[in-house]
């Protein structure tokens, strides 16, 4: 039983932090507009370099790409908890039943995988050379949540046997 606590305990955690996310996204939307802003223009990137031409400009599509990644953010959040309610639910279930109870809480650890991956890491720091400017980039902190996430889903996905502590 510890160990399935434990699983709904870090789940809970990752839901939490996307929680406060969301949150901060919406309620201080200009902070993070900024961020998304700059990467897109590319304008702190380095001077002269042969990528600018994959800089885009038109505001509206900076709020469009931040609303796609607040969107994805707050539908990652959703299955979070139903992921965390789901096995909480199933917590003194036999093991066949709280594997099957995983499903919802996987798909949301993946999602959140996808988007530092291919969000942040793929399309903003290597498409869009966010790893050339020192001030609006978010590389770190991209990588530090796809290892926080990659390590929760991993401890997840570790199949419940009847033996466990």
């Amino acid at each position: 039983m510890a160990t399935r606590i434990a699983k709904i305990v870090l789940l809970s955690g990752i839901a939490f932090f996307y929680t406060l996310v969301v949150f901060n996204n919406l309620t201080d939307f200009g902070s993070n507009y900024q961020f998304v802003n700059h990467v897109l223009d590319m304008d702190t990137t380095l001077p002269g370099n042969n990528g600018m031409w994959r800089a885009l400009h038109p505001i509206w599509l900076h709020l469009a790409f931040y609303i796609s990644i607040i969107a994805w953010e707050t539908i990652t959040t959703v299955l979070l908890w139903m992921g965390v309610a789901q096995l909480y639910r199933a917590r003194a279930t036999a093991p066949p039943s709280f594997n099957s109870a995983k499903r919802t809480a996987v798909i949301a650890l993946t999602l959140s995988l996808m988007m530092w991956l291919v969000a942040f890491l793929s399309v903003g720091a290597e498409w869009f050379l966010m790893w050339q400017s020192h001030t609006w980039n978010g590389q770190e902190a991209a990588f530090r949540m796809f290892v926080v996430v990659g390590i929760v889903l991993l401890f997840l996905v570790r199949p419940e046997t009847e033996n466990q502590p």
